[in-house]
């Protein structure tokens, strides 16, 4: 099942989930201000701190998405979570700690019912550890955003 899809096949969009001043919970943002994928040609990048019904606004109608945002699963900290949304569901309890009520997995559920999923849909869930006040992630998940960049700057090699 594909999304509508007005745009290229091959326009690449890179959404960043979180909340700087949250510590952990602005690993998404932290990956997309990352040089190497802001620096990226061809590739758009964007930011998200509001509902879920914004993530909807920005992938609707484009080729592409990734989208990436930390996770609280309760299970051990270091751990990457890789997702395509056009293949299978996304869990409810993984992107939980979002503190607004329409979420990453409740926008992907509402945009396949409405038939506006973007033609691909990857999601990156980042596990992480510290959420309380304050601006800056742990050694332990910038480390692991680090990897996620490398990983998606082969991912988007692939698909140019």
């Amino acid at each position: 099942m594909t999304g509508n899809n007005n745009r290229s096949q091959r326009s690449i969009t890179l959404i960043g989930v979180g909340n700087e001043y949250r510590q952990d919970d602005g690993v998404g943002i932290f990956i997309v201000r990352h040089p190497a994928l802001l620096n990226h040609p061809g590739v758009r990048v964007a930011e998200s701190q509001r509902e879920g019904a914004h993530l909807m606004d920005l992938w609707k109608g484009t080729g592409i998405v990734f989208v990436f945002d930390a996770v609280y699963s309760r299970s051990k900290a270091g751990a990457i979570y890789r997702l395509d949304a056009m293949k299978e569901r996304v869990p409810g309890d993984l992107f939980q700690f979002s503190t607004h009520r329409l979420g990453i997995a409740e926008a992907v559920e509402l945009s396949r019912a409405l038939n506006q999923l973007p033609a691909e849909l990857i999601l990156f869930g980042i596990e992480g550890k510290n959420f309380g006040q304050g601006k800056g992630l742990s050694l332990q998940c910038q480390n692991l955003a680090l990897k996620v960049i490398r990983r998606v700057l082969v991912e988007i090699q692939k698909s140019i």
